[in-house]
């Protein structure tokens, strides 16, 4: 799955990409967002996993190994556009802002707003379809559950 995931990332063209590909495209995304500021800690390996588990309806050992399949993702893949592109192209338009909400909950794990992962994210959601407001309505959510 992850050569297979890997040749649509580099594929000249955009084209989807099955469904538990895009899974784990998100997946890798995720932790492309948490490595952006150079940590990548515990509490946002641990959040990577929960999302994981709620997004898709996953167990923890299964969210497990998907997030060790994304960060393998994540390391060899080319650049956050090929990431983008795929999931814009396999999420409904209506899911993507439930994909930005995962993203805002990965910057967020930490406590910290980082400016590496703030730029990356606000680079990340128009690619996906998802305008800067609501991006800072799905962010705002995620605050407002942290407490």
């Amino acid at each position: 799955m992850i050569a297979d995931l890997l040749r649509a990332l580099t594929a000249p063209t955009p084209q989807a990409i099955p469904a538990d590909d895009a899974h784990l495209a998100l997946a890798a995304l995720l932790v492309r967002i948490a490595r952006a500021d150079g940590e990548y800690d515990a509490r946002e390996v641990a959040r990577i996993d929960a999302v994981l588990q709620a997004r898709f309806d996953l167990d923890a050992e299964a969210a497990l190994a998907m997030r060790r399949e994304a960060e393998q993702v994540e390391a060899e893949a080319p650049d956050t556009v090929r990431f983008t592109r795929a999931i814009k192209e396999s999420v409904p338009y209506e899911d993507r802002e439930g994909v930005i909400e995962a993203l805002w909950e990965i910057v967020l794990a930490d406590g910290v707003r980082d400016h590496e992962e703030d730029a990356l994210l606000r680079l990340v959601a128009p690619m996906l379809g998802v305008s800067d407001q609501d991006s800072a309505h799905a962010r705002r959510r995620i605050e407002a559950r942290r407490g």
